[in-house]
């Protein structure tokens, strides 16, 4: 009789549990307002990404998505205050390969682990860094630009975007495989470099897409190559940097949402369903073509291997030039 009582009262005791546990992680999420934070001001590139995101991800997941701009450090700011939020899934990160990949070893006071400090959701788009050129400069492949740059030594420059950028580093990059001597001259504003290269006086430079897009389709620039293992979808007809004479020199910056680590698995794989219905929807491919880059889906697995291979390709880089920001 005393062990069928044990028993009962065993069994009772699980029901409660049962009962009084509450929803499993995830299942009620989510029920109130979720917060995109975007390290950099409104109006850049990242900052438009990520409105489109919230937009598209309030309508998926019955909540408004609103966008915060924490700005500060090049993104090391609003970084930092991201990687301290509660990982309960309110608090999301709109990241890229720069914020997340190259920052870490480029900024002494950074503070942050792109392999521990995150939840990786899901990659949104990619946007290649292009070499672009002005229209009379002479060579038209990318191979035809490293024997120019042998034959001129350090007389031979290339433009690029501010010390650290994703210009900056494929520059870089450009030297450390080909082991020419140019001179990179690294201007502080997107802007300038550009008004520079259509007006002739840098003849050619590594940068991102949407500053030059329009002049691109207007013939003032050139695009000789696109470092990326695939062509862009609006600029077809420009090769790739494997096609044209030197592989394996990649430069891409993934973008994609994340969340703080110790996020619950079941919170971030519905987050990861919707940002893959997001990237599907016709619009949203348009402006990510619209803005220089292509809509790119992934799981959270995937995209924590992207960001450890980043860190890993562009610290390997930065550690070598010895390059440190304050």
């Amino acid at each position: 009789m005393r062990k069928k009582t044990s028993t009962t009262m065993a069994l009772a005791a699980a029901l409660a549990a049962c009962v009084f546990a509450g929803p499993a992680p995830g299942q009620d999420y989510p029920s109130r307002t979720v917060t995109l934070v975007v390290p950099y001001p409104p109006g850049g590139g990242v900052d438009v990404l990520a409105r489109v995101v919230a937009d598209k991800l309030s309508g998926l997941i019955g909540q408004q998505v609103i966008v915060d701009n924490r700005v500060g450090g090049s993104g090391i700011v609003g970084t930092r205050a991201f990687v301290r939020s509660a990982p309960d899934g309110y608090t999301l990160f709109l990241g890229h390969t720069g914020s997340i990949s190259i920052n870490p070893t480029l900024y002494a006071n950074a503070n942050f682990d792109p392999r521990k400090d995150f939840a990786p959701i899901g990659m949104v788009a990619s946007m290649p860094v292009a070499l672009l050129a002005h229209p009379s400069f002479p060579p038209k492949t990318i191979g035809e630009v490293v024997e120019m740059a042998r034959k001129e030594g350090d007389k031979f420059n290339i433009g690029t975007s501010a010390v650290g950028t994703g210009g900056y580093l494929s520059a870089e990059l450009f030297k450390s495989i080909t082991g020419v001597p140019a001179q990179i001259i690294p201007y502080k504003g997107t802007a300038q470099l550009m008004n520079d290269l259509i007006g002739g006086h840098m003849k050619v430079a590594f940068g991102v897409l949407p500053p030059a897009m329009g002049n691109l389709a207007a013939g003032s620039l050139r695009g000789v190559a696109m470092l990326d293992n695939r062509r862009f979808s609006l600029l077809p007809d420009v090769p790739t940097a494997n096609e044209s004479g030197l592989p394996g020199f990649e430069s891409v910056l993934h973008y994609g949402v994340l969340a703080p680590a110790g996020t619950p698995r079941p919170i971030v794989d519905k987050l990861n369903a919707a940002l893959r219905q997001l990237v599907a929807m016709e619009d949203v491919k348009k402006r990510i073509n619209n803005e220089g880059g292509d809509p790119l889906t992934s799981t959270p697995e995937e995209y924590a291997k992207d960001i450890d291979v980043e860190a890993t390709k562009w610290g390997t880089l930065i550690k070598k030039l010895n390059l440190k920001v304050e």
